[in-house]
């Protein structure tokens, strides 16, 4: 009796993984060549520098928190970490682009390493200012911050 249920199920097993491989094969809207893919050019996009992103989230934020003068030192502390590190970013960015063209996997793989560690750097050296602001903040420019930092939305919170 066992062998008969084995005789059974094995085929209908296998048929139903046929058939889900076949529906992802053909149902795919897969492009077959990468090569092909990236020989199209992308349309024109306005890169902007870390630089210009930071200054642009500074403002955003600050118009967000509405920073009093009591926290306007510790403001300060804050935006200049984070200028610093836009600085910082740019200029790694910015000798490695033109090597990028030429680099193969593995220095791709190498320079990829290089800028998660320096945002890892970059992200120790702004916690400490950051939390010495938001211990000053009131309870609804907390709220206000909480809501910036969950949804990654500089100036596009809804708090209710």
């Amino acid at each position: 009796m066992k062998r008969k249920s084995y005789q059974v199920a094995f085929p209908a097993s296998l048929v139903v993984v046929l058939v889900a491989f076949l529906s992802i094969i053909f149902l795919a809207n897969a492009n077959p060549s990468f090569a092909a893919s990236a020989k199209k050019k992308a349309p024109a996009v306005a890169k902007t520098t870390a630089v210009e992103h930071t200054e642009a989230r500074i403002k955003e934020l600050q118009g967000a928190l509405k920073i009093t003068e009591d926290q306007e030192p510790l403001w300060s502390n804050l935006t200049l970490v984070m200028r610093d590190n836009a600085k910082n970013m740019d200029a790694l960015t910015k000798d490695r682009h033109e090597a990028t063209k030429t680099m193969n996997a593995v220095d791709r793989m190498k320079f990829h390493s290089q800028i998660t560690e320096a945002r890892l750097d970059q992200l120790k050296k702004f916690i400490p200012p950051f939390e010495a602001l938001y211990a000053s903040l009131s309870d609804e420019q907390k709220k206000i911050t909480d809501a910036i930092f969950q949804t990654g939305r500089h100036g596009k919170h809804k708090i209710k």
